[in-house]
């Protein structure tokens, strides 16, 4: 079902995924006290922001290059990139107590690496669009920065290349693939596999890291080796298509309370950062009430309370300067199209 030009599925999916971000932010804390909240950490790690990034492809079809959407990447991405930097960078040396955090744009402090890397898969989306196997080059991509540690930290550059793979996935995908997933037996189908995942990660949880969920590193700054790298690239991968599936398949697609907040999602990822990491400056979970089963629970309900305030329309209004400024003043007038069909007159 569609509203003013916006399908109420994917605007669902995309405000599940961001209350998803928000809860595992918030169980990170409690992972150490909490099997349980390690191996739900643990499953939605998996997949919410691979399912955030497919969408993002998914909705990066159309993107040509031309001035108009180039204009659009750059005022409703890079600019919002160059705020939020800032921001976040005076917000630890104040509110985190490090008044020597360096202010600079090449190294992506927490969430705003989302935004450099959207810039940086958008501005490729015509190249993936004409090569024969765009999926099976990315995974290779990504499989080559998982094992080379010299890549270094400029522009976050390693999360770039090792979560590539589901943006240009979400490039490839179809309206097709989307109603394939959300067809009953795929939603029935999608529980048995989805407690699966959950038993695997309750036994996985601690035997392994949680760094590799977020792909910032090579494996041997993982402290593993190099072939490594390549087996947990492939092996996340498939884990993530899968359990997105899964999440694909259980998103509703009528409009509902909350589908108006999927065109807020952005507003609610940025802005979600400053409680999430003040709450470990300010000594939220110090607690001991926190750690315990009513607290975990509290936690996960102020958690996704907090992102669905922070996606609503008023805040959108209050911060639709720095999200979405227009920047008039920056760009040259678009041409009418009569203009653009009118030949030059010749001297």
């Amino acid at each position: 079902m569609k509203a003013d030009g916006r399908d109420a599925y994917f605007d669902n999916a995309k405000y599940l995924a961001i209350v998803l971000v928000a809860l595992g932010h918030a169980w990170e804390p409690l992972r150490g006290d909490s099997r349980a909240a390690s191996a739900l950490y643990f499953t939605v790690y998996t997949f919410h922001m691979p399912a955030f990034i497919v969408i993002s492809g998914y909705f990066s079809r159309s993107f040509d290059a031309s001035p108009r959407r180039m204009k659009r990447l750059v005022t409703g991405v890079l600019v919002p990139y160059v705020i939020f930097e800032v921001a976040y960078t005076f917000f630890k040396r104040t509110v985190g107590d490090d008044p020597d955090y360096p202010v600079t744009l090449l190294d992506p402090w927490y969430l705003t690496w989302f935004l450099i890397a959207l810039f940086i898969w958008r501005l490729t989306t015509p190249l993936w669009k004409i090569i024969r196997a765009p999926l099976p080059l990315a995974l290779a991509v990504a499989v080559l920065a998982a094992v080379s540690p010299d890549i270094g930290d400029d522009l976050d550059l390693q999360r770039v290349l090792q979560f590539l793979p589901f943006f240009v996935l979400g490039l490839c995908l179809k309206p097709e693939h989307f109603q394939l997933v959300r067809r009953r037996q795929a939603r029935i189908l999608a529980v048995p596999v989805f407690v699966s995942a959950l038993l695997v990660a309750y036994w996985a949880s601690p035997r392994m890291t949680a760094a590799w969920f977020y792909r910032r590193d090579s494996a041997q700054e993982l402290g593993a080796p190099g072939w490594t790298g390549v087996v947990m690239t492939l092996a996340l991968f498939g884990c993530s298509v899968i359990l997105m599936a899964c999440f694909f398949a259980w998103v509703p697609g009528r409009r509902l309370w909350c589908t108006a907040l999927g065109a807020g999602t952005l507003y609610g990822y940025l802005l979600h950062g400053f409680l999430a990491k003040g709450s470990r400056f300010w000594g939220w979970y110090d607690h001991d009430w926190v750690h315990t089963p009513l607290g975990e629970i509290t936690v996960t309900v102020i958690a996704a309370s907090v992102i669905t305030v922070l996606c609503t329309r008023p805040v959108r209004w209050l911060f639709h300067w720095a999200m979405e400024p227009e920047m008039r003043w920056a760009f040259k007038p678009e041409p009418s199209p009569s203009d653009e069909g009118r030949s030059p007159t010749r001297s």
